[in-house]
Order: structure tokens, then sequence, then C-alpha cells
């Protein structure tokens, strides 16, 4: 596959591509794409899994068929059955009308499921029985469904992990992974890096550039924010610069500090023989937050876990009792 010049959109997502190891996914891509199996994709926070998840089904033959996406973890645990299977009327107090879910919705398509570790243990029974292709009924609903459609499903988490401390199942693990992909981390693919960057800085600035000093400063950099980053970095550039040129020195004060980004800050934290798991975990969480200035979504980047999956723990351990910048 040729090296992008200009993106190529899925389903308004640009794909800006250059690097080797994205060329070859991206081939893996439309390879998978023509099958019916479902697929797994892991990567870390930012890292572009989303976009992938959206070519396969550009690429796929049910590209004409309905696109329909959710975040397992955005939804409150109470929502997610009503809103992945529907409700009929009466259902609930506020149910005066029937509504179809996503599944539904996405009857013949795709339906993607962002943070799919987030999802509860009694949605991912259900979950698994619908991916087994057994006919569901609506919240209240008499009638069964049943729906074709193709699950692609993202997480930045280990659910291999998940499964051994009890918190996924593994059938259904099994069921979503039938094909798994992995997304590198930005780091990984230094050669995306400037495209991105130029391609960012366009959107804010169309005659904004970087010069070589800035280009080769965002190359050495290691992006643990991956591209969420990278795009935040290069539109403060291009708002509070002066010039049409992004220099090295246009880039943000904060963007050469590493001290409250970078995954060798906490390489310092040391457990004593029989430390248990659980403290070891509520260890590296808290002086994770402390490394970051208790800014709770750059922790969640790091640790990689959703914001949802933090805030948990930390409720777990007593610790919600400052409001931290999460911005």
């Amino acid at each position: 596959m040729p090296i992008m010049s200009e993106p190529r959109m899925f389903l308004g997502m640009p794909a800006i591509i250059a690097s080797e190891p994205m060329r070859q996914l991206m081939q893996l891509v439309e390879r998978i794409a023509q099958t019916s199996a479902s697929v797994l994709i892991q990567g870390e926070s930012g890292s572009g899994k989303e976009l992938i998840a959206r070519a396969i089904h550009c690429f796929s033959l049910r590209s004409g068929k309905p696109w329909v996406d959710v975040s397992c973890a955005a939804l409150p645990d109470q929502l997610i059955e009503s809103e992945l299977f529907g409700y009929d009327k009466g259902a609930f107090s506020g149910a005066d009308a029937n509504k179809p879910g996503l599944f539904e919705l996405a009857n013949h398509g795709t339906i993607f499921l962002d943070e799919i570790g987030e999802l509860e243990p009694k949605m991912q029974v259900k979950l698994l029985r619908v991916l087994d292709g057994v006919p569901y009924y609506r919240l209240g609903g008499i009638r069964k469904i049943a729906a074709d459609v193709r699950v692609i499903a993202a997480t930045n988490q280990n659910l291999e992990r998940a499964i051994g401390n009890g918190a996924f199942r593994s059938d259904l693990y099994h069921r979503l992974s039938q094909i798994s992909i992995t997304v590198p981390p930005l780091r990984e693919r230094i050669d995306d890096i400037v495209p991105l960057a130029e391609y960012f800085l366009e959107q804010q600035n169309p005659r904004a550039r970087l010069d070589a000093g800035a280009a080769d400063r965002l190359r050495r950099y290691s992006w643990p924010g991956n591209i969420r980053e990278l795009r935040n970095v290069l539109e403060r550039a291009a708002i509070m610069t002066e010039k049409d040129l992004i220099l090295r020195s246009s880039l943000p004060g904060e963007f050469g500090k590493l001290s409250s980004k970078s995954p060798s800050d906490l390489s310092g934290i040391r457990f004593p023989v029989g430390t248990t798991v659980d403290a070891m975990e509520k260890e590296l969480i808290l002086q994770t937050l402390q490394a970051t200035g208790n800014n709770k979504t750059r922790a969640a980047e790091l640790l990689g876990v959703s914001l949802k999956t933090l805030h948990n723990k930390l409720k777990e351990y007593g610790s919600e009792k400052t409001e931290a910048a999460e911005s």
C-alpha cells in the first residue's frame, strides 16, 4: 500500500498512514474485512483503535449497511442493557414508547463496542448469547429479536489479566477475538508522527508549517498519550504562535517535561516480597496519580485503563476526596 499523501476518510475519520507498521496493519485490515469474523482490537488509549474499526467496516461487504458505535465505559451500568437491546413501552418508568436497541439499529451492518473491558458481568452473559446467534428480548418485550450484526470490539485493557481476576468472561473473550489485532502505539510508528502533526496543524491553521527543529522534537518524544496527545500539542502550538512557522520553541512548554507523563517516572516503584497484587495495584495507581499531578485522565492513559475504571478504583480506596484536572 503506498504512503497516503492525502488522508483517506473512514466514516468521516481521517487516516494518515506513512509508517511501515501501519501500512502492514491496513493491509491486514483489508483481508480481515472480507470475513464475517468478530474482531477484537487492542492497543493503548489514543492509538487509533476506532479508526481501525471503521476501516474494517468500510472495506467489508457490509460497508453499505449501518455502522453503530458505542462506548461501554460512557454508559451507566443501568442503561447499557436498554441501549444495546432496546425496550418496549411500559418496561420502566419513562418508557413511553418502544425503542430499538443498538443491535437492531445495526442489523445487517456492524456494531463497534469500544472499551469492551468495562462491560459488567451480567451484560457479558447476555452479549455472549447474542454473539452466538440467540434471539433476545427487548426490556419488557414479548417478541424475540434476531439481529444479523458483525461485532468489532476494542479495549486498552489486558483482558487476559481481567479473565484471571474474574472481571471478564473467558468464553466472551474467545468469542470476541475470533480475530485479534493490535494497533501499535505512536512511539513505534515514528514515520507517522510528522504527517499526523502536519495534518492537525493544517486543520487549525492552513498556512502554518513545521520547521525542521520542531519536527525533530516531535519525532523524539515518546507520546504516552499517542495520537490524542499529538493533536492537542499541535492545536495548541497553532493557536499560541504568532507566526505561521511552528518552531521548536513554539511547542508547549510542558511538552518536553516527561516527568508528568512518561512511564519511566514510575520505574522507581518497588514492592517487597509478599506484597499482594491488590496492594501493588493500589500503590501503582496512587503513585501514577502523584506523578501526573493528580490528573486522572493522564494517569488512566499511563495505566492503560479507562477513566471510569480509575474512578471506580479510587472509590474502592476511599481516595475520591479531591477534584482533579481531567483535561
